[in-house]
Order: structure tokens, then sequence, then C-alpha cells
């Protein structure tokens, strides 16, 4: 499974680069005004400086819900650097933009997706990503990795290339149910990944360890 750092945070996208734990960036407008990145340019700018840190992916989300207003800015979006994905809302002229933008090459994300019907209309219209927010799904009492088990075996069954990225994560225990089932890609803030490395165990064997090499050496 890909790892996916949720966030427009330049630092907090570093720091994962350097780690070695990320294969891509996802962004949305609430991340960028978090950053107090304002305007076109600036927020043009920094997703140029996104994908010069990372190697894989960089969804960028249009704001428009018409159709040209969609396609206008993906093409925007897409001419900034090879490695963007237009991130596009599971709406009907979301679908028809998707399509359209699939026939032209260019690789989209279709976000706020929330059951197995939405999923599958932005599959057959050619979407590189679906993006399941599971988190808000539990928010409302529904089970968000049960989705994602749907998805995984629904593409798989139909023979679907699109990818389950796995969104709205909110805590280290999403990232494993994720794996357990199968998503493609996990995206979420950096602290839920690094909540992966902690362990009471791995915490008690170093400092055993550390203890008995200072003994060796006291």
């Amino acid at each position: 499974m890909k790892f996916f750092l949720d966030t427009a945070n330049i630092s907090q996208i570093e720091t994962a680069q350097n780690l070695g734990i990320i294969d891509g960036v996802t962004t949305n407008p609430s991340l960028m005004a978090k950053e107090g990145i304002k305007g076109d340019e600036n927020v043009f700018n920094h997703y140029k400086k996104i994908c010069s840190i990372v190697d894989g992916d960089v969804s960028a989300e249009v704001i428009s819900t018409d159709f040209e207003g969609m396609i206008g800015e993906a093409e925007k979006l897409a001419s900034l650097h090879p490695q963007i994905v237009v991130k596009i809302p599971v709406i009907s002229e979301g679908i028809r933009a998707i399509k359209h933008l699939t026939s032209m090459g260019i690789r989209t994300n279709c976000t706020l997706v929330f059951n197995t019907g939405q999923a599958l209309l932005a599959a057959k219209a050619g979407a590189t990503y679906v993006s399941p927010f599971i988190g808000r799904l539990d928010d409302i009492g529904e089970n968000g990795i049960e989705l994602i088990e749907k998805l995984v075996d629904l593409f798989n069954y139909y023979g679907y290339e699109t990818q389950v990225l796995a969104a709205s994560i909110r805590h280290t225990n999403h990232i494993i149910k994720c794996m357990e089932a199968g998503a493609d890609v996990a995206t979420c803030p950096l602290d839920p990944i690094l909540g992966l490395l902690n362990h009471p165990l791995t915490d008690a064997g170093l400092e055993k360890f550390l203890s008995d090499h200072r003994k060796l050496n006291a």
C-alpha cells in the first residue's frame, strides 16, 4: 500500500520525504488555506514546490462545480507538472469532467466518495483514483473500512484499473485497517503514519539493549 501525505505543509512533506516513507501528496483548498496560501499564482507555485520535493503523484483540487469550469481549471493544474493529478468532486458534472479529462490523458482523483455507486461511476468514467472518506463515514455511524473492502472487491471483480485511495484517515489504526482491507493508497497527515512506529515492546526492548550496553562499558 502506498502512503500519500494529506497536507500542504512543506516542512511535513520534506520530513516525510527525507524519511523515505511517502509516495505522493494530496491537497485541497482547505489545506492550502491552512498554510496561508492565497491567490491562484501562489497556489500554483505551491503545487510546483510540492512536486519538486516528492517523487510521486500530487493531487490538486478544482473549485468549480460546472463542467466547463472544471475542465479549464484541470487543464491549468495538469500543465503545472507531470506529477499533478486533478481532484474532481463526485457530482454529475464531475463524472462528465473525469470522462473528458481521461480522454485527454489527464489523470484524475475523484473525491468526496461515500458509497459504492459513486465509486463505480467514477471508475467507469476512467478516474485514476477514487477517494472514499472513511473518517467522515465513521462520524455518522457508518463503517468507513467496510466501504474500502467493498470497493477493492468491486474493482478487482470488474477489472477496473482505478485505485482505491483511502482518505479522511483519523488515526494509526485506520491505516492498519486500510492495509488489511487492500486499499491501494492511504492518505493522511504525518502523525498517524509515524504512529505506525510505536509499540511499547519496541521501547522496552530498545531500553534493555541500551541499558546492557551501558553496563558493559561502565
